[in-house]
């Protein structure tokens, strides 16, 4: 067999493995998608190295596992216990997504099934932990902020030691025992008609405080003025007013003895 025919036979016998193997050998990563391989005669699950989108070569014994690290969101609607032991139904909806450069060790710790595993347990459970240090009445109504910013919080700390990014997450309802509910309206609406009410009751001492407050200064200006006013005072200020009345070009000035108090008397014809 001479060196061509070698060759030939080589090049062909690749074309073979290649058609043979050629889909264990290469692979693609769409974008949204990262990869770890697991090489079972050397190293093992490579945890730190992560297939980014593209194309990629492999052994044909070693094995890859993809993962979709786009964002996801789960819906759970679940029953829990409050503070005293009522149950509550709370509906909420969760959004994430894998850590990128951690997928090995999401998948060495829960696999590809990662959100039955990890995600949807944890989320449950933080919000039953959350849910028992409140009353009904608060988590409904009062303190259901509060509430939801503990979940939040709690949830994403529980999610990023694991390997997952939440990237938000939503109370969409909650749900009471028809007569819980209707009694805690009720209870909420006194209080609301007992602080207006207590407004209204304010808001009437404090203008009755006002004019007093404005009847007070009144009686003090009279007095002082009343205490300023001497019978030669008002004698002067008389003359004056009728010494400018007597000014007037409408007016004919007639003095005939006088007033009341010594003030002279004006008649006018107009």
């Amino acid at each position: 067999m001479n060196k061509r025919t070698l060759s030939l036979g080589v090049v062909i016998l690749g074309v073979l493995l290649l058609v043979a193997f050629g889909s264990q050998l290469f692979f693609t990563l769409n974008p949204g998608e990262r990869a770890v391989i697991f090489r079972p005669y050397s190293t093992g699950l490579d945890k730190e190295n992560v297939f980014k989108p593209g194309f990629h070569v492999k052994a044909p014994w070693n094995s890859i596992s993809i993962y979709n690290v786009k964002e996801q969101k789960r819906e759970e609607r679940m029953d829990v216990l409050d503070k005293n032991g009522l149950s509550i139904n709370i509906d909420v909806s969760v959004r994430f997504n894998p850590t990128y450069d951690q997928i090995g060790y999401l998948h060495e710790r829960f696999g590809s099934n990662y959100i039955d595993q990890l995600v949807v347990p944890e989320v449950r459970s933080t919000v039953r932990q959350v849910a028992g240090r409140y009353t009904a009445e608060e988590i409904y109504s009062t303190k259901r902020s509060e509430v939801e910013k503990a979940i939040i919080e709690e949830s994403m700390e529980s999610l990023h030691k694991n390997h997952i990014e939440m990237r938000a997450l939503l109370i969409r309802s909650i749900n009471l025992p028809a007569q819980i509910k209707q009694a805690i309206e009720n209870k909420l609406k006194q209080e609301q008609e007992a602080l207006a009410y207590r407004f209204k009751l304010e808001r009437e001492k404090s203008e009755a405080e006002r004019k007093k407050i404005e009847a007070e200064g009144i009686a003090n200006y009279n007095t002082i003025v009343s205490r300023s006013l001497s019978e030669n005072v008002l004698k002067q200020r008389g003359i004056q007013a009728t010494l400018e009345l007597a000014k007037s070009q409408n007016a004919k000035v007639i003095v005939v003895g006088s007033g009341k108090e010594g003030l002279p008397l004006i008649l006018g014809n107009n």
